[in-house]
């Protein structure tokens, strides 16, 4: 072999990346009959190629000489580089040009710009060359109109550069499959636009920013974006939009296009930051660009049965859909007389809201009998029933329609009132005053009598006067109201997942989401995120009565002010609209009767000290002063007095006698509470005259509680308790 065939040879082999072989160039495809596949693109080879003959490898000459970085005129900041495969561990990527899969050779950026390896040398010539690249491509007049049934156009290319339909515009459509208006290749690179400061250039969206005009995303496709990295942009058919129109809704002066701040369009009613709108300055007449112009009929029979039409001036009056009054452009149902908002035709029909236990119904109006009122339930302002509302017939309850919607995580639609979830209940009668309770093995039976010093098992408060269930066998106590609750609850101030029921179980020890104690007790229980809810705070509405005071309370989102209980500030809170007497929800839920070692009789809630000797305002258990204006546990025997944290502690719904399996201990431990004798806690040496763990065996084990549990023990923490 001469020397001049030898270099020869060696030219006509290549190292890639992507292959451990070398791979051979090859002028045909070798086999005719067979189809051959470029590892690169995915396509059929059908030119010159390299390949690897022993692992049957292909790559087509474009593919095989691809650069392996690329600078790409339509991406100036950053650079691609040339991956075998996407580098997402998880799914697959669409190409951001063509929105077809990558499923071979990628361009890949690390601002997550990806493109087919074809797409980024089709869209790289284009930018570089322009006119010269596609002189050789033919001009196709496009067969289908814009005016075409609705359901053609599902079957429509678009425009690899604007992402518009292919329809009553010259576009190209070269052999590679990339469709481009001819219009989008002779864009310019770069223009100077009034609503921006800096000249824009034609880039790919890979912030996928939205318009600055039309507010709509575009993530494939070219956009002209900020050469200054502003975020801001402009989609390609939003640039020739007209700077200045003529309109019947404002006759009165021009809407030039311009930059406002939170007005509200006169049709939509929608409000958004530093947004391009026609807009007129004398007049604050605001009309979003996607509204111009608007739909001169609605026809939306999923919400309404009749059509809404347009009316073309702008007015003053009452929505029947929302009950808000403002000046806007409405639309109107000449069937049913209702004057509504653009926005309020498709308001849904039945909503499950998160304060409430049913679906609610949207109605434009609720019959008043007599001088009654009705109050919104969200924000206690009075509902004007002549208009639309959100309303529960089974419950009279109410809420005005912009509360119901405010936050997309308030409510989800449903499509009937009927709960698709049977009540389940956690009991079954064995007779008529006898139960089987889910959370023991016994039964349960029905009675009035009072007993000592004996708490619920299932809220931890005191056993009082009130009907209760117990065990004839066991030391099992059920208030009446605790044994009859079901299985799953609505807990209307959870709106992180409101789609979730709260399950009830029992049998462990937690720590409550809300009022942060650490329980013993039933616990509602959330799946989704596993939050933990006792039933103390659990089954408190949102509107409530509390003996401390002889007004309803309100439950308020935002209700910034001073905690008539204790004294602290509040966020949120219940509230009392007469007098603005205010509660934290901890200090709501105190009990009203609650014990303490230091004295013998149970001490009750007291919300005023009329005594004011100086000795009665000190803490007879802390020793420090004790503001006689804020709530205190009192013993009307000992004169006893304390503040409510003093006397409840950590651990006063946590009941004596409960068993787990915790440690190295090979036995079961039970919680105590010494009350005159203190031995030495195994762990710290402290005497255990807190919540402790023994073993009743007779090992003579015992250990503080706050020694031997789980640290840290938080809300996402249960140590299952033993039957």
């Amino acid at each position: 072999m001469d020397r001049n065939e030898r270099e020869v040879e060696i030219s006509m082999e290549l190292e890639h990346f992507s292959h451990h072989h070398p791979l051979v160039f090859n002028e045909e495809p070798s086999h005719e009959s067979e189809k051959l596949y470029c590892s690169g693109c995915g396509e059929v080879v059908s030119g010159p190629n390299f390949s690897c003959a022993e692992c049957g490898f292909y790559l087509d000459k474009q593919c095989a000489e691809a650069p392996s970085e690329m600078n790409h005129p339509f991406h100036r900041d950053q650079s691609f580089n040339l991956l075998q495969r996407h580098p997402y561990e998880q799914g697959g990527c669409p190409c951001d040009f063509c929105n077809q899969p990558c499923e071979n050779f990628v361009y890949h950026c690390s601002c997550n710009l990806d493109l087919h390896i074809k797409c980024a040398l089709f869209s790289f010539n284009i930018a570089n060359n322009r006119n010269a690249a596609s002189q050789h491509i033919s001009r196709i007049v496009p067969l289908i109109s814009t005016e075409n049934d609705p359901q053609k156009l599902e079957y429509v290319e678009y425009c690899f550069a604007c992402w518009k339909p292919l329809l009553d515009s010259l576009y190209l459509s070269p052999d590679c499959g990339f469709n481009l208006h001819v219009k989008c290749v002779d864009l310019p690179p770069e223009i100077n636009h009034f609503l921006h400061q800096h000249p824009l250039i034609l880039q790919f969206n890979s912030p996928c920013l939205s318009c600055k005009i039309c507010q709509k995303p575009q993530r494939r496709g070219l956009v002209y974006s900020c050469s200054s990295q502003c975020e801001f942009i402009i989609h390609i058919e939003c640039v020739t939009m007209p700077t200045k129109i003529n309109t019947l809704f404002h006759r009165k002066h021009p809407l030039i296009l311009q930059i406002v701040n939170e007005l509200p369009c006169q049709i939509c009613q929608e409000a958004q930051l530093n947004e391009a709108v026609y807009f007129c300055s004398k007049c604050n007449f605001v009309l979003h660009t996607g509204c111009v112009p608007p739909p001169s009929i609605i026809e939306d029979k999923v919400h309404h049965k009749h059509n809404f039409t347009l009316r073309q001036k702008q007015v003053s009056l009452v929505c029947d859909a929302c009950g808000t009054l403002g000046n806007y452009i409405p639309y109107i149902c000449s069937t049913c007389g209702l004057i509504v908002h653009k926005k309020c035709i498709s308001l849904p029909r039945i909503i499950q809201f998160f304060r409430h236990d049913h679906p609610i119904s949207h109605i434009f109006f609720l019959e008043k009998h007599g001088f009654e009122t009705w109050e919104c339930r969200h924000c206690y302002e009075e509902v004007n029933t002549e208009h639309g509302s959100y309303f529960c017939s089974k419950c009279n309850y109410i809420v005005h329609v912009n509360c119901a919607l405010e936050q997309p995580n308030f409510y989800y639609v449903v499509d009937s009132i009927e709960t698709d979830e049977a009540a389940e209940m956690s009991f079954r009668y064995v007779t008529t005053t006898s139960i089987k309770h889910f959370s023991h093995d016994h039964d349960l039976t029905l009675s009035e009598d009072i007993v000592g010093d004996k708490q619920c098992d299932g809220c931890l408060l005191s056993i009082s006067a009130s009907p209760y269930f117990c065990c004839s066998q066991c030391d099992f106590f059920l208030h009446k109201s605790c044994a009859e609750l079901p299985k799953k609850k609505h807990i209307w101030y959870h709106y992180n997942h409101p789609k979730r029921l709260f399950r009830l179980t029992s049998g462990c020890i937690f720590q409550c989401a809300i009022c942060g104690y650490e329980t013993s007790g039933f616990v509602y229980n959330c799946d989704e995120c596993e939050e933990r809810h006792c039933l103390r705070c659990a089954l408190v509405s949102d509107i409530t009565r509390c003996e401390g005071h002889e007004h309803l309370l309100r439950f308020y989102h935002n209700c910034k002010g001073q905690c008539n209980a204790c004294g602290g500030s509040t966020d949120a809170a219940y509230r009392c609209k007469s007098c603005n007497f205010t509660l934290h929800n901890r200090c709501l839920r105190l009990p009203l009767i609650a014990r303490h070692r230091y004295d013998e009789h149970p001490l009750q809630l007291t919300y005023q000290d009329n005594n004011r000797y100086s000795l009665s305002e000190y803490c007879d258990i802390c020793e420090e002063e004790r503001n006689p204006n804020h709530w205190f546990y009192h013993c009307a025997i000992c004169k006893n007095s304390a503040h409510p944290d003093c006397i409840l502690g950590k651990y006063s719904f946590m009941k004596r006698g409960s068993k787990c399996k915790l440690g190295d201990h090979p036995h079961p431990l039970t919680f105590v509470k010494n009350v005159y004798y203190y031995p030495e806690c195994l762990i710290c040496g402290k005497p255990c005259f807190d919540l402790a763990l023994e073993c009743k065996i007779g090992c003579k084990y015992i250990v503080h509680w706050e020694c031997l549990k789980p640290s840290p023990f938080g809300i996402s923490t249960t140590i299952e308790l033993l039957s």
